[in-house]
């Protein structure tokens, strides 16, 4: 098995500037560390347990088939924070069949996002033995 330090999922924006507005000031993501410099600079977040590095540039988005899975401890209060901040939301939050509460959104190149909640009740909080 290959071991595994560290993981990132690394994003070419179409404009990174307006992606990093998005990330870092709309969603709030807090900075891990930045490199190069001029408009085409990385930089990458936190996500949790893992990173999102934004840098580069691509002439065309990321396929629709790449998606963010980020959990939130509250989907219902981030949706009012990022409605606040002008983030266009594609489906508030709504408890789904399989017990999560999931929020969709997108970044300025269309990226997908799901922001879910895991509700205290919900099996992925099941630890057998703890």
């Amino acid at each position: 098995m290959v071991h595994v330090l560290s993981s990132r999922t690394l994003l070419r924006p179409t404009d990174p500037e307006r992606s990093r507005v998005f990330y870092g000031q709309q969603l709030g993501l807090a900075v891990y560390r930045e490199f190069g410099t001029g408009p085409d600079r990385g930089t990458v977040y936190f996500l949790g347990g893992g990173f999102l590095e934004v840098s580069g540039r691509s002439k065309t988005p990321p396929s629709p088939q790449v998606r963010l899975w980020l959990q939130v401890p509250d989907a219902a209060a981030a949706h009012e924070e990022l409605l606040a901040k002008g983030v266009g939301i594609v489906r508030p939050p709504v408890q789904e069949p399989w017990g999560l509460v999931e929020m969709w959104i997108a970044d300025p190149d269309g990226t997908p996002i799901v922001l879910v909640e895991v509700p205290a009740d919900h099996p992925l909080r099941y630890r057998p033995g703890i």
